[in-house]
């Protein structure tokens, strides 16, 4: 049960994270200036509950990994063992993430439309240091460190790629009004131009992840390499759906084709279901031995 729950916070926590950084960091990066107040106001309340979720999940990580390091649930509360997970390297790393986790939700209630920057600076902060965790944190020394390095950028990238999807899609709706279209359309052209850097900075860095984890042999005996591949294929087949509607749709829009806006919808609704597969790949295996 503990090792379901654990995989399963886990899940919540990545991608609570992606959202609200990309949520805010559309608002506070992208959004041309007279459009970022409605914007901001369409996406408080999702910035509010991905905050919620990253403290709450924040939390209970903490205490399922007690459980799991005593003897079951009833370690889970036990005063000493959560101690003794905070002196681990774990548990110093994860001090952070929940303390982080408190003050953005603080943040996001106090001050939701004018804390858009730094909601992006607390919420790219945890995920840079998800990379003291987990495989990781598996090197010591300079390997160790450019690891953890290349880890923390493919996670922002991920979060500016995915966590931007569902901004993505409010500008798309704000554009059908004449009073935002111009500001809404800058803001779509800014997620697109800056999206490539971040699905080649998501490949690149995965790539790299995957060789200082397993190196050049890749076992396919290994539970671990197989579900790894099926990231890969799951990761390809966002890639290509991007370009689609970048290179393919994207030209369409200006000849008034409601076909085309309405496929680019569908398939970016597509595109999000496929990360939340991947953040849910990652979760599993991440927790496994690589061989």
């Amino acid at each position: 049960m503990l090792p379901t729950a654990f995989v399963a916070l886990r899940f919540v926590h990545f991608a609570a994270l992606m959202l609200a950084l990309g949520a805010t960091l559309c608002v506070s990066l992208l959004a041309p200036a007279p459009i970022r107040k409605p914007l901001a106001k369409r996406l408080i309340a999702f910035w509010r509950v991905a905050l919620l979720c990253n403290a709450l999940s924040a939390l209970m990580i903490l205490v399922v990994q007690a459980g799991l390091m005593g003897e079951g649930i009833k370690d889970s509360v036990n005063p000493q063992i959560l101690l003794a997970v905070l002196t681990t390297r774990f548990g110093n790393s994860w001090l952070w993430q929940i303390a982080l986790a408190v003050v953005a939700l603080i943040a996001a209630w106090l001050r939701p439309k004018g804390s858009a920057a730094l909601l992006s600076m607390l919420t790219a902060i945890q995920l840079a240091l998800l990379a003291g965790v987990g495989h990781a944190a598996m090197h010591e020394g300079l390997t160790g460190a450019l690891h953890r390095l290349n880890h923390a950028v493919h996670l922002l990238c991920a979060a500016w790629w995915l966590g931007g999807l569902w901004p993505l899609l409010i500008c798309m709706r704000m554009a059908r009004h004449a009073h935002w279209r111009e500001e809404a359309i800058v803001a779509m052209m800014r997620f697109s131009r800056y999206g490539h850097l971040a699905v080649a900075g998501v490949v690149l860095t995965g790539a790299i992840n995957a060789m200082f984890i397993l190196g050049l042999r890749w076992p396919l005996e290994s539970g671990y390499v197989r579900l790894l591949f099926v990231k890969i294929a799951l990761v390809a087949t966002m890639v290509a759906i991007a370009l689609w509607n970048r290179y393919f749709l994207v030209p369409r829009f200006r000849n008034g084709q409601g076909e085309a806006q309405r496929r680019f919808v569908q398939l970016t609704q597509l595109e999000m279901a496929l990360g939340a597969l991947v953040l849910a790949a990652v979760s599993l295996f991440a927790t496994w031995e690589p061989f």
